[in-house]
C-alpha cells in the first residue's frame, strides 16, 4: 500500500496469563539469509549490496504506555493502559543530519545489514516467527507496512544499535500481512497476532514491558491509504466492484490481479483500503475532527509520538502535512509531535533523526515494568 503522511507509533498495553504454544523455531521464508553460528543466529539482507527501497508502506507512529489486561482472557488491547500527564509536545527535527546508519556493528549488529540475535516462534502458524536483536527484558516490536517483512526500513539497523545501548530488544515479526499477505489479511488479523506476541513476552520471557513501532500500515494505518490510492485510474471501478461483491456475500473472494498488482487482494481488504470509511479509513485528511476523535480517541491515555515526513512522497500535493499531523495530534489527546524536515516516506533520508526521536521517546515513556491490578 501506498499511503498519505509518515508517522511512527510505538505504543504499550498489558497482557497476562495468554501462553500460546508453538513449535520450535524453524526457518523462514521472503529473500533472507539465516545463518547458524552457535549460540546466535544471524539475519541477513542477500541484497545488502543493492539497497532498494522496498515497496512503500505508508506511516510511522510511536506511542507507549504500561499496562495490565483486564482479565487472564481478555486481549491486551482492552488491558489498562497507563495515564499519562496532559501535556502534549512538539518537536521540529532539522534537516542537516543525513545518515546512511553507520556506526559501531557491535553486539546487535555483526556488518552492513546483517543482524546477530534469536529467531523464534511466537504462535501456530508457519509465519508467525519473529527475529529478536538483543536479550532484554523490555521490547521495542516494530511492525512493518504493506509489503515489509525483516529488514524494512533503513534505520533498523542504527536503531538496534541504540536499543541495545539503552538495555532494549528491537523485535522483527512477522505476520500473515506480511510481505505479500496483506492482500488476504485484515487489521483484526495483525491484531490477534500481535497479542499473541506480546503473551509470548509477558508468560515466556519475563517481559517487563513492550513498545509498538508501527512505520507505514503497520500502524494500523496512520495513514490514509483511500487518499492515495484515490490518485490511481483503476480504483473507482474496484472499490465499485468490491462492493459488490460483498453485498453478495463474496467479499473474501479475490478480486482481478488488476486491483493490486503487488498481491492478490480480497474484496474486502481492497474495500476496507480504499472506500470511504472502510476499515482502514482513520486518518483521511477530509474526516472531520469528531470522526477522528472517535477513530483515535482510545490513545489519549496512552503515551504517544507521532513522527511525521514533511516531504512523505505518498501524500497527495493538496493535503496540508503539518495542519493534518496537528489534527491527528489532538484527537489522540494530546499526542507528541515530531515534524521531520525533508524526510521521505521510509524516513531513508533521515534516519539520524528518526534513530534520534524514537530513542529519547522510549527512554522517557517506556515502561518500567507491568502494572499488576492484584498486587
Amino acid at each position: 500500500m501506498e499511503a498519505s503522511l509518515r508517522m511512527k507509533l510505538l505504543r504499550v498495553i498489558g497482557l497476562r496469563n495468554r501462553s500460546p504454544d508453538g513449535p520450535d523455531p524453524k526457518s523462514i521464508l521472503g529473500q533472507l539469509e539465516l545463518k547458524v553460528s552457535k549460540p546466535t543466529w544471524h539475519l541477513q539482507d542477500v541484497n545488502s549490496n543493492n539497497l532498494s527501497p522496498l515497496p512503500p508502506s505508508d506511516m510511522n507512529l510511536s506511542s507507549s504506555s504500561s499496562a495490565s489486561s483486564s482479565s487472564s482472557t481478555g486481549s491486551w488491547f482492552s488491558g489498562v493502559v497507563r495515564g499519562r500527564s496532559d501535556r502534549s509536545g512538539s518537536v521540529k527535527m532539522g534537516s542537516d543530519s543525513v545518515s546512511g546508519g553507520s556506526g559501531d556493528f557491535s553486539g546487535s549488529v555483526v556488518r552492513k545489514n546483517q543482524f546477530r540475535g534469536v529467531l523464534f516462534k511466537y504462535g501456530p502458524k508457519p509465519i508467525q516467527v519473529a527475529f529478536k536483536t538483543g536479550d532484554y527484558r523490555q521490547q521495542v516490536i516494530f511492525i512493518g507496512g504493506l509489503t515489509d517483512g525483516f529488514l524494512a526500513t533503513d534505520y533498523l539497523e542504527p536503531l538496534a544499535i541504540a536499543l541495545d545501548k539503552e538495555k532494549w530488544s528491537l523485535v522483527q515479526p512477522l505476520l500473515s500481512s506480511s510481505y505479500s499477505g496483506y492482500g488476504t489479511s485484515s487489521l483484526q488479523q495483525d491484531a490477534m497476532e500481535l497479542d499473541q506476541l506480546i503473551s509470548h513476552f509477558i508468560n515466556k520471557e519475563d517481559s517487563e514491558g513492550v513498545v509498538l513501532l508501527g512505520h507505514s500500515t503497520g500502524c494500523q494505518a496512520p495513514v490514509s491509504d483511500r487518499e492515495y490510492r484515490a490518485t490511481l485510474p483503476e480504483t473507482a471501478a474496484m472499490i465499485d466492484l468490491a462492493s459488490t461483491m460483498i453485498s453478495e456475500g463474496r467479499g473474501l473472494e479475490l478480486l482481478p490481479s488488476e486491483a493490486d498488482p503487488g498481491a492478490p487482494i480480497t474484496a474486502y481488504r481492497y474495500h476496507s483500503l480504499c472506500a470511504y470509511n472502510g476499515d482502514d479509513d482513520l486518518f483521511s485528511s477530509d474526516l472531520t475532527d469528531d470522526q477522528l476523535r472517535l477513530r483515535l480517541g482510545h490513545m489519549a491515555n496512552t503515551p504517544c509520538q507521532v513522527m511525521y515526513s514533511m516531504a512523505d512522497e505518498y501524500v497527495p500535493d493538496y493535503v496540508d502535512k503539518k495542519a493534518l499531523v496537528q489534527r491527528l495530534c489532538k484527537a489522540m489527546g494530546g499526542a507528541e509531535k515530531v515534524e521531520i524536515e525533508y524526510g521521505n516516506h521510509s524516513l531513508s533520508n533521515r534516519v539520524d533523526e528518526a534513530v534520534h526521536a524514537i530513542i529519547d521517546f522510549v527512554k522517557r515513556e517506556g515502561p518500567k515494568g507491568w502494572d499488576d491490578p492484584w498486587h
